[in-house]
Parts: C-alpha cells; sequence; structure tokens
C-alpha cells in the first residue's frame, strides 16, 4: 500500500514562503515515476482544491500546472529518485491557509494526514 507524508507547513507572514515536502513509500521507484502527482488544499467546509500537478515519464522532470490562484506563485516539483514531490510556495497569501496534501490525480486514494500551512501576520 502507497503512503503518502507531508511535511513542511508551517505559521508564515503573508508575503513569506515555504517549501512542502510530499514523500512517497510501499512504491517502488520504477513504478512512481510514470505517475502524475498533484499537490491539494483543503478548508473547512470547502472542496479539495488541486493547486499544482506533475506529470512525468520514465526520465526525470514533467509538465506541470496550476491554477489561476497559485500561477506564478507555487512551483511543484520532483525526485523520483527519491520518491518525492515538492511544491514552493512564494508570496504567500491568507488565502493559502489550509491543510495542503499530495496524492495521484486520477487515483486519489491513500491520502496522508496533510501539512497546516497557515498564512497569517
Amino acid at each position: 500500500q502507497v503512503q503518502l507524508v507531508e511535511s513542511g507547513g508551517a505559521l508564515v507572514q503573508p508575503g513569506g514562503s515555504l517549501r512542502l515536502s510530499c514523500a512517497a513509500s510501499g512504491i517502488s521507484t520504477s513504478i512512481f515515476r510514470i505517475y502524475a502527482v498533484g499537490w491539494y488544499r483543503q478548508t473547512p467546509g470547502k472542496q479539495r482544491e488541486l493547486v499544482a500537478r506533475i506529470t512525468s515519464g520514465i526520465t526525470s522532470g514533467g509538465s506541470t500546472n496550476y491554477p489561476d490562484s497559485v500561477k506564478g506563485r507555487f512551483t511543484i516539483s520532483r525526485d523520483n529518485a527519491k520518491r518525492t514531490v515538492y511544491l514552493q510556495m512564494n508570496s504567500l497569501k491568507p488565502e493559502d491557509t489550509a491543510v495542503y496534501y499530495c496524492n495521484f490525480p486520477g487515483i486519489e486514494t491513500n491520502w496522508g494526514q496533510g501539512t497546516q500551512v497557515t498564512v497569517s501576520s
């Protein structure tokens, strides 16, 4: 069973930056590298929102996609050898406050506990 562990969340001031990490286990590197991975966020009473997505193939790298709400501020990347996905968040706004999760778009199972990001003065 694949396990996903998110980390890196913190309390930051508006305009600040954070880098979140998503570590996958229970899956081989050869399999992990072929799946797209996404970062999601959720606040109470709201649907989970996909805020970043990265594709990959048999080699490192991949194409990325972002919604307008975070475009230009968030950057997703991955290290297939480490089975880890990152989310670099810059110019953070209070509206970015949420619990952030990672998962595989279109599969979306085995959710981790997420990591709390709070943007406040």
